[in-house]
């Protein structure tokens, strides 16, 4: 009924991806937010292009924070030289139209999340997902430990599965410096990345920076946007997306709450023999606390929507059940929100 294709690609991005820089610095900024004041709500954006990095939204809290030094902060933990990042901010008090509805314990916004598992990795993610992340992190890792001076910080990967077949094409483009040779390059990621990462790369199409050269990366490069990578945080396309991202956003927004409670329950489901693979998705009306549908399906299409019912999706009780009110954020903003060990929502219960 859905991630049923003979063929599927799906892909990540390192830390320092434009995008990803974006992501981090929102949640960043949410983090430093709800350490002052739990209760804080958060909705910041950002943008980062050619010099220029725009920090926009809005927030309602009592906290005080250093947006323009948390930015610099991640841009320069990255691994990138901020001297000459010019930083505006623009951050204004939230709409209390919006408030409204919040006040009252009810959605912060209407919306459709979803949420995914499925049994074919100890992840519970598909495979294609798993092993993108994995080339995109170990990446990351041999440019931080110092394996290969010529690494810098933007990077992508992406893998093609076929289904009985496991994986036919393994990708990364790799920002790099100048002075090293893309033979070099390939000679030193098949060894250090893709043979420990895939285990073999025997009849697997391995290709490395695919345009034949990649130094300029970053903001120089390209614009970054908060949210612009909803895929890679989630479930590599296979399944659908809700409209809204997740980074920037404090848990009384369920774009982000309700899909983390959406990926709870389906992780459980299918841990708990419910079905191989498990698709919960739930809507909500702004300013109203119970959803206007909650619906749960297996690979077969057979309707779990009943037994989905047992957990409650009224925005304060997500919170409360996951412990959402503490500054976790800025970890997920890379490589996936999903499949790590740890993670309030990635916790299994005997049901």
């Amino acid at each position: 009924m859905f991630h049923l294709l003979q063929q599927y690609t799906t892909e990540s991005v390192t830390a320092g991806h434009p995008d990803k820089v974006c992501d981090q610095v929102s949640d960043a900024i949410l983090d430093a937010i709800i350490k002052e004041d739990a209760t804080g709500r958060v909705a910041v954006e950002c943008l980062g292009s050619h010099g220029t990095f725009l920090i926009g939204g809005e927030v309602t809290t009592r906290a005080s924070v250093d947006y323009e030094k948390i930015a610099r902060n991640v841009y320069d933990s990255i691994g990138y030289d901020n001297g000459d990042l010019e930083v505006l901010v623009r951050v204004a008090q939230q709409s209390p139209d919006i408030a409204l509805g919040v006040d009252k314990e009810g959605a912060g916004d209407q919306g459709i999340m979803y949420g995914y598992a499925t049994d074919e990795t100890p992840e519970y993610l598909p495979l294609g997902v798993v092993l993108s992340h994995k080339l995109a992190r170990t990446l990351e890792k041999l440019r931080r430990d110092g394996v290969f001076a010529w690494l810098k910080p933007d990077g992508k990967s992406q893998v093609t599965v076929s289904n009985g077949a496991g994986v036919v094409t393994a990708l990364v483009s790799t920002q790099h410096a100048e002075d090293v040779s893309q033979a070099e390059i390939r000679e030193g990621l098949t060894e250090r990345l893709f043979k420990p990462t895939l285990g073999s790369i025997e009849g697997v199409e391995i290709l490395v920076n695919p345009t034949g050269k990649f130094v300029i990366g970053g903001f120089t490069a390209d614009a970054g946007l908060t949210g612009r990578k909803i895929q890679v945080d989630t479930y590599g396309g296979l399944v659908p997306h809700g409209g809204g991202c997740f980074s920037g956003k404090d848990p009384t927004k369920v774009d982000r709450s309700a899909a983390y409670m959406c990926r709870f329950v389906a992780k459980n489901l299918v841990a708990n023999g419910y079905g191989k693979k498990v698709l919960v998705s739930v809507a909500y009306a702004i300013g109203r606390a119970e959803p206007v549908m909650v619906e749960a399906y297996d690979e077969s299409g057979k309707n779990l929507t009943d037994v989905v019912s047992k957990f409650d999706f009224r925005p304060r009780a997500i919170i409360e059940r996951l412990d959402l009110r503490k500054p976790i954020y800025k970890e997920t903003a890379a490589y996936g929100h999903f499949g790590v060990d740890g993670r309030p929502w990635e916790q299994v219960e005997k049901m």
